[in-house]
């Protein structure tokens, strides 16, 4: 049974992945980036956490990748393994809104945006 993508601004991830469209999350294996309780080896979450943004796109600097949390070789793996582009996410919640941006990547069903 294939259960629908929830459409909900609070599932946007720290880094601008969408918890929503996650099968991980949709099978209950995850509780979503917001809600994992206790310490994570994520420090673009924890910076966030710190920050009191809702994610990178509250930060001051003009792109993300100009962050080396958020810029790291870690997330450079994951983005060519899995098509993801990260920076472009956030550049989207900023111009258009976490409200849109959530809408969008629920119709969509897409954890991320993909390439440049």
């Amino acid at each position: 049974m294939i259960q629908e993508v929830k459409n909900d601004p609070q599932l946007i991830a720290y880094c601008g992945l969408y918890c929503g469209a996650c099968r991980k999350y949709i099978s209950g294996k995850c509780p979503s980036c917001k809600q994992i309780q206790g310490k994570h080896w994520c420090k673009i979450r924890t910076c966030n956490i710190n920050q009191q943004f809702s994610s990178c796109a509250d930060c001051a600097l003009e792109t993300p990748n100009a962050c080396k949390k958020f810029n790291n070789p870690i997330s450079k793996v994951f983005a060519f393994i899995f098509g993801s582009n990260r920076e472009k996410c956030i550049l989207t919640i900023r111009e258009n809104g976490a409200v849109w941006y959530a809408t969008h990547m629920a119709e969509t069903g897409q954890q991320s945006l993909k390439g440049k």
